[in-house]
């Protein structure tokens, strides 16, 4: 069982979203290897705090060009569109918990690569937002 002391640290990890923080610093500095991680890690921590003080979407390891490569992958006869199921399986896979689960096309399970860009790039965006919205 926890003491109260751990249990205050974990409540505090989660309030001030530490452990998410500490994961999207992490994989920046292992994709980007800096040549100086100090320095690297204090212009992303900078580049944090502007972009919650202005609201302007914060540091991703994915692009749209990424994004438009696992589409592909997905839908390798090229239709144009994915279902349901793939969609919710590759925004968890990247690491969205999150997941809209009424994006445009789920009726028609058939969702298209413009909604799969947009919902994925708007959860990633929301999992590199470290910070508390101002």
């Amino acid at each position: 069982m926890a003491s109260q002391r751990e249990k205050d640290a974990a409540e505090y990890l989660e309030k001030h979203k530490i452990i998410d923080l500490m994961d999207n610093l992490i994989s920046m500095l292992l994709f980007y290897r800096p040549e100086n991680p100090r320095e690297f890690l204090i212009e992303q921590l900078e580049l944090l705090k502007i972009c919650q003080q202005s609201g302007v979407r914060g540091p991703n390891l994915f692009s749209n060009s990424n994004l438009d490569a696992v589409f592909g992958i997905l839908d390798p006869a090229d239709q144009k569109y994915i279902t349901f199921a793939q969609y919710k399986h590759a925004l968890t896979m990247l690491g969205i918990k999150d997941v809209n689960e009424c994006p445009d096309g789920v009726n028609e399970d058939r969702i298209s690569h413009e909604t799969f860009r947009t919902e994925a790039m708007e959860g990633l965006q929301r999992n590199s937002a470290t910070y508390a919205q101002l």
